[in-house]
C-alpha cells in the first residue's frame, strides 16, 4: 500500500512582469510506507517547489498529492500536517529555548502529558546521540548537533512522512557523513518514509534506495534509479560503500547527465 501518491502534479508561478514559469510539469510518483527516496538535478529543476508542495507549504496548480494514513485512509494534501515532518538546511530552531524543549515543543502544543513528553524526548536523545545535551541551548551546539536537535524535533511529532530539504547542505564533510549515517540508522529504526532533496550526487546514491534525477525548464523526472548502497550503508562504513564498484559507475553516470543539463541551460541562456 503505497504511503504517498502524486497525480500529474503541475507548479506554475506568475511573475511580476505578466510572464509565467513552469516550476514543474506532471510529476507522478507513488512512494511505499517505509522508502528512502533521495532527489537529485540542476538548479532550477525544481526540487525544493516539490517538496514545499508534499509539505503542504505550497498548492500545486494542477494535479493531486495523497497520503494514505496509518489506519488505511487515504486524503489529499492541502495543508501543513503533522503527519508530514519537515527539516530544512538551517534547522530552524527555537534559540530561545534548550534542547530538551525545542524537541518536546510539537508535543506540547499538542496537548501531550508532561510525563510522556518527558520519555519520548529522553528517548529521542539517545536515538540522535546527544543524551548529555538536553539541558543546553541551541546555540551553545554545533552546526552538526543543531540539526541532529531539528531530526529529533521532527520525529517527536511521529510523522509518517519526513521531507529533508538539503538538511547536510551547510555541514562540514566529516559532520556531514556522520549525519548520513544517522539518517540512514533512523530510517532503519523507525520506518519512516523519508524523501531527501540533495545537490550531491554521493549523498543521493548513499540515501536513497530510490533516487530521483529531476531536469528542470519546466521540472520533471528524468529518471529514476533503484540502488543497493543506502540497505548497505545501514551495517557498512559509508566509505567502503563508497569503494563499491557500481557506486562509482553510478556516480559518473549521474554527474554526467546533470552537466549536460547545465550546458543545455547555459547554452540556451548564451542564446
Amino acid at each position: 500500500m503505497a504511503g504517498l501518491t502524486i497525480e500529474n502534479v503541475s507548479m506554475t508561478f506568475a511573475l511580476p512582469d505578466g510572464n509565467k514559469v513552469e516550476a514543474l510539469k506532471d510529476i507522478n510518483l507513488s512512494l511505499a510506507q517505509g522508502e528512502l527516496l533521495s532527489v537529485l538535478g540542476p538548479s532550477g529543476c525544481g526540487k525544493s517547489t516539490l517538496l514545499n508542495i508534499l509539505a503542504g507549504f505550497l498548492a500545486a496548480t494542477a494535479g493531486v498529492v495523497s497520503v494514505i494514513d496509518q489506519q488505511g485512509t487515504t486524503h489529499q494534501v492541502h495543508g501543513p500536517s503533522s503527519e508530514r515532518g519537515m527539516v530544512f538546511q538551517q534547522g530552524a530552531l527555537f534559540e530561545w529555548m534548550n534542547v530538551r524543549e525545542n524537541i518536546g515543543f510539537g508535543p506540547r502544543m499538542k496537548k501531550t502529558p508532561e510525563h510522556e513528553i518527558a520519555k519520548r524526548v529522553n528517548e529521542l536523545l539517545q536515538i540522535v546521540g546527544l543524551k548529555d545535551f538536553g539541558d543546553k541551548m541551541v546555540y551553545e551546539l554545533s552546526g552538526g548537533m543543531q540539526q541532529r536537535v531539528a531530526l529529533a524535533r521532527c520525529l517527536a511529532n511521529d510523522p509518517q512522512i519526513i521531507l529533508m530539504d538539503e538538511p547536510l547542505g551547510a555541514l562540514d564533510a566529516l559532520t556531514r557523513e556522520k549525519m548520513q549515517s544517522l539518517v540512514l540508522d533512523i530510517w532503519k529504526k523507525t520506518g519512516k518514509t523519508i524523501i531527501l532533496i540533495t545537490h550531491s550526487v554521493e549523498e543521493a546514491l548513499l540515501l536513497g534506495e530510490r533516487l530521483l534525477v529531476m531536469a528542470p525548464r519546466p521540472g520533471r523526472i528524468h529518471r529514476e534509479y533503484r540502488l543497493p548502497f543506502a540497505e548497505m550503508g545501514v551495517n557498512q562504513d559509508l566509505r567502503e560503500v563508497k569503494k563499491h564498484p557500481e557506486f562509482g559507475e553510478k556516480r559518473e553516470e549521474i554527474l554526467n547527465m546533470i552537466w549536460n543539463m547545465e550546458e543545455e541551460i547555459m547554452g540556451g541562456q548564451e542564446a
